[in-house]
């Protein structure tokens, strides 16, 4: 079935068609690793790492990329106050990032490109744009001329002038216009800096992705993702200079962007109080319960999050995973697990992830009522398109079971199956709430009886 994918440079839901089926190419603007990333910034990866396993079961060859953003004034500022290089800050944090996406089920990207080995390629993009006349050379800087590329704008449908307003531009008077943005600036011995044209300096932030884009992926790329909060300055600059470094060519034929994510209603932010770390939310709750939260928006609008919002996760795994357990002995058939047609017709759909989550729980639904094979593959094949239920059952369901006294509680079951078999119900019932104190949750079925930790 087709795929029909939001283009936020045309403002249309249009079929997709990438430039050479033999190559599909994806660029997602990673993290500037300075700290560990909060939960906003998981939410695109998590998106768009749907797409790209869609991407893969339409085209044999699609190439993804995610950058790493390490050179920095965040990072240049956080190596100064620790007395390290940037590299042990970098490191660290692209190494925690990794992780944490990880964490999240969130598969490699094909590529992982970092600033800091692209400065060659950056340069060279540079003097292309001065040559064409693009940009030129003031104070020690190297700036993007707005002026000389007229569909400024274009992605964020707004003027010049509105742009200004709207946005940080920064004014100084080595500037042709306020709008012109930094491709090269100078550094002072104690920042880190590369030999270059113009002196010893570091790239700008914008021209950084252009050139790892072009280096990887080619001087057009299909898809070009990222959060709505880059659309401007961010893509627009892309746009811009990798448009005028490639004569003309087109840098991205789609665009797309994922909404922001609030909590309980309001914005995050530092002075809110109200980040939200991977890092330390991983520790706090099931990582795959994260995702699916993460999912159940459609990824163009905003996402509110909340503790409510975790449980209910939490809640809705609980019970896809015990519809596997109870189907463990029921065998799938042999090879790829199969793609259930709508729950791939969800995402085909301008990734429509709360739909295609929908579709999972009515084929949770069918496989509990008639506990067939096939039945229980179309639910693992619909999971795992997305990302989920590619767990144990009893492994979930059993989660967080290290402090317990495994050994302990299967004597209180075998105690409470005796009083059952005798009939003393009050010491079968008795032996229930003492496992509930110990915050044991009991299933009793055809099988026999089954226990979990219970959870949040």
């Amino acid at each position: 079935m087709p795929i029909s994918l939001y283009n936020s440079l045309s403002r249309r839901v249009e079929p997709f068609t990438p430039l050479d089926t033999g190559r599909v190419t994806m660029y997602l603007c990673g993290p500037t690793v300075y700290n560990y990333v909060h939960i906003g910034n998981a939410r695109g990866p998590v998106v768009f790492d749907v797409l790209a396993r869609l991407l893969r079961r339409h085209y044999p060859n699609v190439v993804y990329a995610r950058n790493i953003t390490d050179v920095d004034d965040k990072i240049n500022a956080a190596a100064l106050d620790q007395g390290v290089d940037i590299g042990t800050i970098t490191g660290k944090f692209a190494q925690a990032y990794r992780e944490d996406m990880a964490g999240l089920g969130i598969a490699p990207p094909d590529l992982e490109p970092h600033a800091t080995t692209h400065i060659a390629q950056i340069i060279t993009m540079i003097e292309n744009l001065i040559a064409g006349g693009h940009a030129y050379a003031a104070a020690d800087h190297v700036l993007f001329d707005v002026g000389s590329y007229p569909a400024y704008g274009q992605l964020s449908g707004r003027d010049t002038e509105e742009l200004i307003a709207g946005a940080r531009v920064e004014v100084a008077p080595y500037k042709k216009n306020p709008t012109d943005f930094v491709l090269w600036k100078p550094s002072t011995p104690e920042l880190p800096g590369w030999d270059s044209p113009w002196g010893r300096g570091r790239p700008g932030w914008h021209i950084e992705c252009s050139a790892m884009s072009a280096a990887h992926l080619g001087e057009t790329i299909d898809i070009h993702a990222g959060g709505i909060d880059l659309l401007f300055p961010h893509h627009e600059n892309e746009i811009a200079q990798s448009t005028c470094a490639h004569g003309g060519k087109v840098f991205a034929r789609w665009w797309m962007h994922n909404g922001m994510l609030t909590f309980d209603g309001r914005k995050m932010s530092k002075s809110l109080g109200n980040v939200l770390l991977v890092h330390e939310l991983l520790k706090l709750h099931p990582p795959e319960a994260l995702r699916l939260l993460l999912l159940r928006g459609h990824y163009r609008q905003p996402l509110d999050w909340s503790e409510g919002a975790i449980t209910q996760a939490i809640s809705t795994l609980d019970g896809w995973y015990r519809v596997l357990r109870d189907l463990a002995d029921v065998a799938v058939p042999e090879g790829a697990l199969p793609v259930p047609a709508r729950v791939e017709a969800a995402l085909c759909d301008d990734l429509n992830t709360p739909q295609a989550l929908a579709e999972l729980s009515q084929l949770a639904d069918q496989a509990r009522q008639t506990g067939a094979s096939e039945a229980k593959a179309a639910l693992l094949g619909g999971g795992l398109l997305l990302g989920l239920l590619q767990q144990q059952p009893e492994a979930w369901l059993r989660r967080g079971e290290s402090a317990v006294d495994e050994a302990h509680i299967e004597d209180l079951l075998l105690q409470r199956r005796s009083a059952r078999d005798a009939r003393d119900f009050a010491r079968a019932d008795e032996i229930r709430v003492e496992l509930t104190a110990l915050g044991i949750a009991i299933e009793d079925g055809a099988q026999g009886t089954r226990w979990s930790v219970l959870k949040r």
